[in-house]
């Protein structure tokens, strides 16, 4: 971990050159058209780059690239020890950049530079590297079928994928599309949000450095309704894989159906419940990850445990406990190490964020802490950490996805009350639940219509395991072995001998 002082952040931003074209077979280039757009710091408002606003004739050169590399199989054709070897050195170098990439995280997104130097920077090398070394592990079938025949079932990349991702995990998101995508051999075009491109430009070179051919990875910056749009809608593209609101990733999958029935993997919003029953081992633990769980990265985070639902019969002591620890979490520069958490992304979703607020007000939840805009002095776009109470189903704060650091609390009697107001939703993607009873805790994980549930912890796991969630929180699954599979077609092949 980095000795850098927020002295030391400081100076290194001021000399930063950020890169803001777009990569496209190969190399940077302008936008067609010329456009730009400003990259805003969010943590004072300030510019930090003009940045190439893609269109749909940018999208068309992509696409070419793309489908130039793959049908002259540079990277398909190579071996996997080949691809294996190049992604290995595209990791080594990322990890050999990780204050930068890190830097530009912060300076992009308003997160903690902690944050992006502990978990985003080295995540991020450490999925491109897991993915590589995947490379030559996974085998293809043979059938048992009978000995007139030799039946194969394997698999074949797909072809140009797109890759769209949000703003609030930049580079982690990027890596675990590009990963799988890169390691099963397609081509990759990657859109990053208007709000937070500037990693995804940068890692573009070093791929090339690494040795991924031209073509096989292009970056294009710019708004959804432009270049976005016409990706979703090209006829020469293979898969589109998104992360993001369920909004969007709802009309993704239109424009999948009415352009060439591309295929479609959508990781959309989330709601999630987590549960703390009366028999919870240590109350001081779990009210320190409910606060983090929420708080962290602003929370601005899909997974974000934003719905607390404490038995009754604890509530009263619990939530003086959560109340306590969130008075640690003080919004600050997001360049200063000690910072816990930082500057909402732009000033939108800030504002989108202090309206949520203002609605659980109206709707009678109890405000027990924060509720305000704090920092306006230095020109950007902080929220203080904000607790409700008394918060009821009928509440917009407890139905509907935030994304800004908001935590709402209800209380509930039995296990089976937690269980229905846990799965009272329209989202599935994550969802916890606190008890020292292993039968409680196998009861409720099983009733839980989530793609991940958390036991006696919050965001556990790491790249073996799966994420993605159910109902409207999408489909497909990131990470893991299985994140592979949605990148390449399954082939049958029926050799009939003698």
């Amino acid at each position: 971990m980095t000795t850098l002082t927020l002295a030391d952040w400081q100076r290194r931003a001021a000399d930063l050159a950020i890169e803001g074209r777009a990569f496209i077979d190969g190399a940077y280039v302008a936008a067609r058209s010329g456009a730009t757009f400003d990259c805003i710091n969010p943590a004072n408002g300030q510019l930090l780059a003009k940045v190439a606003s893609c269109d749909a004739a940018d999208a068309e050169l992509a696409v070419q690239a793309a489908r130039r590399a793959f049908e002259a199989r540079t990277w398909a054709g190579q071996s996997p020890k080949q691809r294996k070897l190049v992604m290995q050195r595209f990791a080594a170098l990322m990890h050999d950049h990780l204050e930068e990439l890190a830097l530009l995280e912060s300076l992009d997104m308003g997160k903690p530079i902690g944050d992006a130097m502990g978990y985003d920077a080295p995540a991020s090398a450490n999925c491109i590297a897991w993915n590589g070394e995947a490379i030559d592990k996974i085998y293809d079938q043979v059938a048992p079928v009978e000995e007139s025949a030799l039946a194969l079932v394997t698999r074949e990349p797909l072809g140009i994928v797109t890759a769209i991702v949000p703003w609030n995990f930049p580079l982690v998101m990027a890596c675990w599309k590009l990963g799988p995508a890169l390691a099963t051999g397609n081509s990759v075009i990657l859109k990053p949000s208007e709000k937070s491109p500037l990693t995804a430009i940068r890692i573009a070179a070093l791929a090339k450095e690494a040795g991924i051919p031209d073509g096989v990875f292009n970056v294009l910056p710019g708004f959804g309704h432009s270049v976005g749009e016409a990706l979703a809608m090209h006829m020469d593209i293979d898969c589109i894989t998104f992360t993001g609101s369920t909004k969007v990733g709802k009309h993704l999958m239109e424009c999948a159906g009415k352009s060439n029935l591309k295929r479609a993997f959508m990781e959309c919003g989330g709601k999630s419940p987590n549960i703390v029953l009366a028999d919870a081992a240590d109350l001081d633990q779990a009210a320190r990850s409910a606060v983090g769980a929420i708080f962290y990265n602003q929370g601005e985070v899909c997974t974000a445990a934003s719905r607390l639902l404490v038995q009754n019969s604890i509530k009263a002591e619990f939530v003086a406990k959560v109340v306590h620890y969130a008075r640690e979490w003080v919004s600050s520069n997001p360049l200063d190490p000690a910072t816990r958490i930082g500057a909402m992304v732009d000033e939108v979703q800030m504002n989108q964020v202090l309206r949520y607020i203002e609605s659980g007000k109206e709707q009678g939840a109890t405000l027990l802490l924060g509720g305000e805009r704090t920092r306006v002095e230095s020109g950007g776009y902080y929220i203080s950490p904000t607790l409700f109470d008394n918060v009821t189903p009928d509440m917009r704060i407890f139905r509907e996805e935030i994304f800004g650091p908001v935590l709402v609390i209800t209380g509930f009697d039995t296990l089976d009350d937690a269980i229905r107001l846990g799965n009272d939703t329209c989202y599935g993607l994550a969802a916890g639940v606190w008890t020292s009873n292993l039968d409680n805790a196998v009861k409720v994980s099983r009733a839980l219509r989530a793609g991940t549930v958390f036991v006696n912890n919050w965001d556990g796991g790491d790249m073996t395991m799966p994420f993605g969630g159910y109902k409207q929180s999408g489909n497909g699954r990131d990470k893991s072995i299985h994140a592979l599979e949605k990148y390449t077609e399954l082939k049958s092949t029926w050799i009939q001998l003698g």
